[in-house]
């Protein structure tokens, strides 16, 4: 319930504070209601914010000086399996290469 009241007193304020901005003079009390002290400032002084932190984003990583040769590798290993293919040459040990570089560039990779 106290939330509640605390709800219905904001809004009866915010509704007071736009009476008296649109018609300039402030709105009167029902007879039922003793007291209900508002005192409405001639312009809201904005509340204090904390300053804003921006994520900055993370600097790219650094290549591995060791990968570009071994893609490379990768790269004309995939050329020649497609090349014994078309041939119809045997692949396995092309198969077993590419498999074999594959794996170095995963251990050099960071974990």
């Amino acid at each position: 319930m106290e939330s509640r009241y605390r709800e219905l007193l904001t809004e009866a304020i915010q509704i007071s504070e736009e009476y008296r901005a649109d018609f300039g003079v402030a709105l009167k009390l029902p007879a039922g209601v003793a007291a209900f002290e508002f005192k409405a400032g001639g312009t809201k002084k904005a509340k204090p914010t904390a300053p804003v932190v921006m994520a900055l984003a993370p600097p790219p990583p650094v290549p591995n000086p060791k990968l570009a040769p071994l893609e490379r590798r990768l790269a004309t290993a995939h050329k020649k399996l497609d090349v014994a293919k078309a041939a119809g040459s045997p692949t396995k040990n092309l198969e077993d290469k590419i498999y074999e570089i594959e794996d170095e560039i995963r251990l050099a990779q960071p974990a």
